[in-house]
């Protein structure tokens, strides 16, 4: 079979642990990923092109002779870079604009989930604060405020009563905080159980679901503060049962793929699925159109199956044609931040200790960059200190040893990741 040439796009710790896992395949021979950053650059050559440039990328994977392009974050998938790489003949992971809209627009998501009878929350999709304030009356709080577009994990609101719901329309309506992905909002009812994560393959004819996981959004420990793009994870989810995730397959899965069909829409990449367990059943909170971040960090340690081999079946939409195997691993990973994320926060900060993390720990970089010959921070979500054992309790301690050897000023990280 021929050795590849692989590009990743993206700059994130999703990245470095797509490539991580990538640089274990025998199928591939060189990996180059645009931007990358500094833990990436051990692994693979990195690109200074940025995610939005699409047509810059293209040219790159062209002119570089790339077998395929693995797409790491949403912005550029919303952005259309699969239907420019396939006008050009270049094979990419990741799903078309249109069917990209399932992150890209909530409201274009919850009215898929409508259509195509797809358990989830009760929601309203407003354009105006008077509109939002005369919809709230329909709503008991807590409620969820959501803005329409992408906010980098930041624009969904949990609002516990009318003054909180009412400054947080204001502040998307009005002072648009999250700019044009404001423009509309949705209104949502707030669903109490445990949320899980989960990842699946899919090509357009087949749907794969991968392990299950657990992200912990909000800044503070028990859950308290403002949402962030994630402040650590666990995998396998305790909640995610044999039982739950035949529910799931029947009433959530396959009638997504059953719409992605129904649609037309051109799919061969990853969809992310946010669930929460609830009394009456699983329901779906979001749809991702991409390998989550933390959540690939803890699910990728645990495919046994060659990354390469099921991406190259998705191109073939062979997918149903492997059995992609896991492990028994229990993997937790602790996310360390920057001072002031997810709000303001200072870069530049001198990153130590990296070398003296506990065994079966890999510390997947985020926002790092070499200044001056020393690594710093240089983003909000800066490190994914990832540990994997027999047992939850023993990954989670082994994680946290190796949190406590890492420093950088205004360390911020949560000290309950994976407690129940």
């Amino acid at each position: 079979m021929k050795i590849l040439k692989v590009l990743v796009v993206g700059n994130g710790g999703r990245e470095h642990t797509i490539v991580w896992k990538l640089s274990q395949s025998p199928l591939v021979k060189e990996i180059y990923c645009a931007p990358g950053n500094p833990g990436i650059a051990e692994l693979a050559k990195c690109v200074e092109i940025s995610v939005e440039n699409i047509e810059e990328l293209a040219d790159f994977s062209r002119e570089m002779s790339i077998d395929v392009t693995i797409v790491g974050p949403e912005v550029p998938l919303v952005l259309g870079i699969a239907d420019k790489f396939k006008e050009q003949g270049l094979k990419v992971i990741g799903p078309s604009q249109g069917a990209a809209q399932l992150e890209g627009s909530k409201s274009f998501s919850k009215d898929f989930m409508k259509k195509y009878h797809i358990p989830t929350a009760m929601y309203h999709e407003v354009h105006s604060y008077d509109e939002a304030i005369e919809a709230l009356k329909e709503y008991s709080f807590p409620v969820v405020i959501k803005a329409d577009g992408l906010a980098a994990g930041k624009g969904v609101l949990i609002c516990g009563n009318q003054q909180e719901a009412e400054k947080a329309l204001e502040d998307i309506l009005i002072t648009k905080v999250f700019g044009s992905a404001g423009n509309k909002v949705v209104i949502e009812e707030f669903l109490e159980g445990i949320e899980t994560s989960v990842l699946c393959f899919v090509d357009g004819k087949t749907i794969v679901p991968m392990v299950s996981s657990q992200d912990h959004k909000r800044i503070y420990d028990g859950d308290q503060g403002p949402n962030t793009g994630g402040m650590g994870t666990y995998s396998p989810n305790y909640v995610y049962t044999d039982e739950v995730a035949k529910v799931v397959e029947r009433d959530i899965l396959q009638p997504t793929l059953g719409g992605i069909q129904e649609e037309n829409m051109d799919y061969k990449g990853i969809l992310f699925i946010g669930l929460m367990i609830t009394k009456e059943g699983p329901k779906v909170l979001e749809y991702n159109v991409r390998f989550g971040d933390p959540e690939t960090q803890v699910v990728l340690p645990r495919l046994e199956t060659d990354l390469m081999e099921i991406f190259l079946a998705m191109l073939e939409e062979k997918l149903s044609d492997i059995k992609i195997v896991w492990n028994n691993k229990a993997v937790v990973c602790v996310v360390l931040a920057s001072g002031g994320y997810p709000g303001d926060y200072e870069k530049g900060k001198a990153i130590s200790g990296l070398g003296e993390v506990a065994e079966n720990t890999i510390v997947f970089h985020a926002g790092t960059a070499i200044k001056e010959n020393k690594l710093v921070t240089n983003g909000g979500r800066v490190l994914g200190v990832t540990s994997w054992a027999q047992d939850i309790e023993t990954a989670k301690k082994q994680a946290y040893i190796s949190v406590d050897h890492i420093d950088f000023e205004g360390k911020t990280y949560r000290k309950d990741i994976a407690v129940r």
